[in-house]
């Protein structure tokens, strides 16, 4: 009796929360007009946050290697020196290019919205980054859309290159 009425929660919806989230006919991205699959859908998390350490890991380096011709640095000003590279990384690439050092590897860019033909620019790349790295432990809050929280903030939408 007790496997009866425990196998119906057990098992489960029989659906992915992504496919509970977006419903049978939909995908992410599926309101901002993007394609479902291919070039421009929407980045799933999983290569955003990859793209996201390999940013990480390549600025440190970076800092480290600039940390490494002061006198005598700091625990606090060798983070604040890694932390300022990882800042204008983003800004500067997302600006000119769309695409990070880690997304370019990975085949993703950022999209402004509002055109999606232009590069983002200064004012989106800083609208998106000074929330991202603000945030850091929150990037993990995702819309129904697929954008973070700070994707809102800049009007923008991470896609596949």
């Amino acid at each position: 009796m007790v496997a009866r009425w425990t196998g119906t929660w057990l098992e489960g919806p029989g659906a992915t929360l992504g496919e509970i989230r977006r419903g049978p006919d939909g995908w992410l991205g599926k309101s901002l007009g993007l394609a479902r699959d291919g070039e421009n859908s929407v980045a799933p998390f999983s290569a955003r946050l990859a793209a996201f350490v390999i940013d990480i890991l390549a600025c440190a380096l970076l800092g480290s290697l600039i940390s490494s011709q002061l006198d005598h640095p700091s625990g606090t000003t060798r983070q604040l020196i890694a932390y300022g590279v990882l800042f204008v990384e983003h800004v500067l690439l997302v600006a000119l290019t769309g695409q990070t050092f880690g997304m370019r590897l990975l085949g993703l860019k950022v999209l402004r919205l509002k055109d999606v033909s232009r590069v983002p620019g200064f004012l989106t790349a800083v609208l998106r980054t000074v929330p991202l790295l603000v945030s850091i432990g929150l990037t993990g809050f995702f819309t129904r859309e697929g954008r973070g929280l700070h994707d809102l903030a800049a009007g923008s939408v991470v896609v596949r290159a």
